[in-house]
């Protein structure tokens, strides 16, 4: 009788996971509120950021009903370092959706997980799978590469991948475990340079051992450079005169000193540049004479004020503690 070679790559993966996984502290437990601000604090951001942040954020805000009340400020504030911040304006409206649809218990099934605002169908297979037992599969970028390498589809698009994560969760046994081993793999071994020699399904993946040539995605955004002069007030009385961003575009809703779009680099160089997705920063700094004008306000304690990381190191580099 042949084997199953389902069940097989199955065992061999949660054997695998069972003595090689990471000690994470969102992995001791099943509550739904501290799963979802792990994955949605591990959204393109890495494991080593991210684990400081954790702990604080439920010092600050203990459960959903605390971070529903609490001012988009304070969230943002809670955030700062984590970058993409749209992150955290969506769960602070999403802990708000919660408390006035579900009387503030996270909701269980993948349908009500995904009309929250900010969380797709993988990070809703994620939840409902860790909390609730759902055969709900997750399709983030490490576990895209693990499928498209086991299937040898290094072009694969999402919708053929879907299936194919579905069919492999169902065959698993232990969703929850699936879940979490398959996204362990991608981010240890399965890297985009992978330890094939080191990997338990090697005899099961299509791709083994094969160099994949490197491809640039089609139609992938170029990094513009944009350069940006920021108007920098000071007083040893009344701190730094800081105005908030618009509430879209780079650095939304955060608040910095007085910011304007230069159209041609200066001659000298900048003080400080920030890289982004698809921006790289230019940030150049004006002390003005007199005292500042227009929207704004003197700030003399950050502690309460969300500001970019790249503003934060430009007054590093000035001398401005902020």
């Amino acid at each position: 009788m042949s084997s199953n070679p389902c069940s097989e790559r199955s065992t061999a993966l949660l054997c695998w996971y069972g003595g090689h996984a990471r000690d994470l502290p969102w992995r001791h437990t099943t509550d739904p509120y501290r799963i979802w601000v792990s994955e949605i604090m591990l959204q393109q951001t890495q494991v080593a950021t991210v684990l400081p942040r954790y702990g604080a954020w439920f010092e600050r805000f203990p459960d959903i009903d605390a971070l529903s009340v609490a001012d988009l400020d304070e969230v943002l504030k809670a955030w700062e370092g984590l970058g993409y911040y749209r992150r955290a304006r969506f769960m602070h409206a999403a802990a708000q959706q919660i408390v006035a649809q579900h009387s503030g218990c996270f909701p269980a099934t993948l349908e009500a997980i995904t009309a929250l605002p900010g969380i797709g169908r993988s990070t809703a297979g994620a939840i409902a799978s860790f909390c609730f037992g759902a055969s709900t599969p997750v399709l983030d970028g490490n576990v895209k590469r693990v499928l498209s390498r086991w299937h040898a589809l290094p072009a694969a698009t999402d919708k053929r991948l879907w299936p194919l994560a579905q069919d492999a969760i169902d065959a698993s046994g232990d969703p929850a475990t699936w879940n979490q081993a398959m996204m362990e793999l991608g981010a240890t071994l399965c890297q985009p340079k992978p330890d094939c020699e080191a990997c338990p399904l090697l005899k099961h993946c299509a791709s083994a051992f094969k160099v994949e040539r490197a491809r640039e995605k089609k139609g992938a955004t170029p990094v513009r450079d944009v350069h940006w002069q920021v108007r920098l007030h000071t007083c040893p009385e009344k701190g730094i005169w800081l105005t908030r961003r618009p509430d879209h575009g780079i650095w939304a809703e955060l608040w910095s000193p007085p910011i304007s779009e230069l159209h041609a680099a200066p001659d000298s160089p900048a003080d400080h540049i920030h890289l982004l997705t698809h921006r790289r920063i230019h940030l150049y700094t004006e002390i003005p004479d007199g005292e500042p004008t227009g929207d704004g306000q003197w700030v003399a304690n950050m502690d309460h004020v969300s500001m970019p990381t790249g503003i934060h190191r430009l007054l590093d580099k000035q001398g401005v503690k902020a």
